[in-house]
């Protein structure tokens, strides 16, 4: 390995690390020494890659929030119908955020009680927005695909949110189907 592969290795390391504890079940328990330890490298390399421990988690939340995003493209690139879309994007989804939940309470609770992440949240959705956007192919009207992507984003996010808390009580195909029956009608919303 070279200088640059063996940094970038731990880089990835302290990320892994950053995503169990930023998502832990208990909430977010981010400090230095403890992503050192669960890494197990030193604060020597936590600095090699990251300047402070606010930097490190806005970096651990955009990776998640990027890999959420590919998961997404990918799954709906070979898809032909709407419904094939929205089942294999749900699917991408629950699979990320919900199999592994810390990957999903990195993505959609860190950002309510992490004050570095306090307007990542925010940032990230337009990206969301725009892949909901590109798939309602039955929404003519640009405005009101726009106001369906956002409301499809949102209603979508609290229901992930309650999944992950507990608040929603459903089981994972109740779950899945009704997220997917959501998406699919939103996508008729322009025709009524």
């Amino acid at each position: 390995m070279t200088l640059e592969d063996r940094r970038e290795a731990r880089r990835k390391s302290l990320l892994r690390a950053g995503v169990a504890l930023l998502g832990a079940a208990d909430g977010p328990a981010v400090n230095v020494r403890a992503v050192c330890r669960a890494a197990s490298l030193t604060e020597r390399y936590f600095y090699e890659s990251f300047r402070d421990r606010d930097e490190f988690v806005r970096a651990v939340y955009t990776a998640v929030g990027d890999e959420a995003q590919a998961a997404l493209v990918a799954a709906v690139a070979s898809t032909e119908t709407a419904r094939e879309r929205a089942e294999a994007a749900v699917d991408a989804f629950v699979k990320l955020m919900v199999d592994d939940p810390a990957m999903g309470r990195v993505l959609l609770l860190a950002p309510l009680s992490e004050p570095a992440l306090s307007r990542r949240g925010i940032d990230l959705m337009p990206g969301f927005v725009g892949l909901v956007h590109d798939q309602l192919s039955a929404v003519d009207d640009e405005v009101e695909k726009q106001l369906v992507a956002v409301g499809v984003v949102g209603a979508l996010t609290t229901l992930f949110i309650g999944y992950l808390d507990g608040t929603v009580a459903a089981s994972r195909e109740q779950f899945v189907a009704h997220c997917v029956t959501l998406v699919v009608e939103a996508n008729k919303a322009g025709h009524e």
